[in-house]
């Protein structure tokens, strides 16, 4: 039983890892952010169906029709979440990006207690205090000056992720028995399909810049690595694990994307910025231990 829940906290934690690496390869490549999004869900979709079909498993199909308006609801608000998130990139740093869209427990904390009639305790109400403080640092206003208008642009985009990711959460918690990989590939599937609206209307389109073989490359494991394999790895984890280490282990994701942007990718890190960092985390941490 140890060496199960052993190779499922290596599994966890790999998952995450790469999570954490994925603006290196997103900022590599030559599409706009809505079709980057559309491309991870298809290939990441099509890598878990083959996943499956290796397991030869299928997929359960009465599950899926029986929770399908949800499915696509909350893919497609998956689907933007990605776009937002990637544009963010384009504006602001990798850490800002990151730790906007970690207010994610903020919103889904104000969220749950407003649509779902759930009781603000006294620490959760403390823990989303902390984290608007930390926001506000990371934003600079503190500083004397507004940000720029670009720096505010990818806040905002940062923070509009958060904002989804945390309707996608509340969209599951209204599913009822299905598996996680079902869920996983019909929810992608609904994500590619809202970007491709999306990329109509923003004029998003391929360019003979996309087959460079670095952005295509770049694409190729975002879509296979970073969808399809990190999604098996951090749903092949989850049996064995409690729902409170599985939280606690999810911040490696956001420690590892600032550790990339600080010392990879050399973008200005503030004292303000790293004290706004730990009050984000630490009250996202604090609030879902429960």
């Amino acid at each position: 039983m140890k060496t199960i829940e052993a190779q499922s906290k290596l599994k966890l934690i790999a998952s995450l890892c790469i999570f954490g690496t994925i603006s290196l390869f997103v900022r590599n490549i030559a599409l706009g952010s809505g079709m980057i999004a559309l491309s991870r869900g298809v290939l990441g979709a099509i890598f878990l169906l083959l996943y499956l079909a290796l397991r030869k498993q299928k997929l359960d199909l009465p599950a899926v029709r029986n929770n399908l308006w949800i499915l696509l609801l909350s893919g497609g608000v998956m689907g933007l979440n990605w776009a937002l998130l990637f544009e963010a990139y384009r504006y602001t740093t990798v850490a800002t990006s990151t730790l906007c869209y970690y207010m994610q427990p903020v919103f889904l904390t104000l969220a749950a207690a407003v649509l779902l009639g759930e009781k603000l305790s006294l620490k959760k109400g403390l823990c989303v205090l902390v984290a608007l403080g930390g926001m506000v640092l990371i934003s600079g206003a503190l500083g004397g000056a507004l940000p720029e208008a670009g720096e505010l642009r990818g806040i905002a985009l940062g923070l509009g992720a958060a904002i989804l990711y945390a309707c996608v959460i509340l969209c599951n918690k209204k599913l009822r028995d299905i598996g996680a990989f079902d869920r996983t590939i019909v929810q992608l599937l609904a994500a590619a399909a809202v970007m491709v609206p999306y990329c109509a209307i923003t004029g998003e389109r391929v360019t003979a810049e996309t087959f460079r073989p670095v952005s295509l490359l770049c694409l190729l494991v975002l879509g296979m690595l970073h969808t399809g394999l990190a999604y098996a790895l951090y749903f092949g984890s989850m049996k064995a694990l409690r729902a409170q280490t599985i939280a606690i282990f999810s911040y490696i994701d956001p420690v590892i994307a600032i550790l990339i942007s600080v010392t990879i990718l050399h973008e200005p890190f503030t004292l303000c910025s790293a004290i706004g960092s730990v009050l984000i985390l630490g009250a996202a941490f604090v609030s879902e231990k429960g």
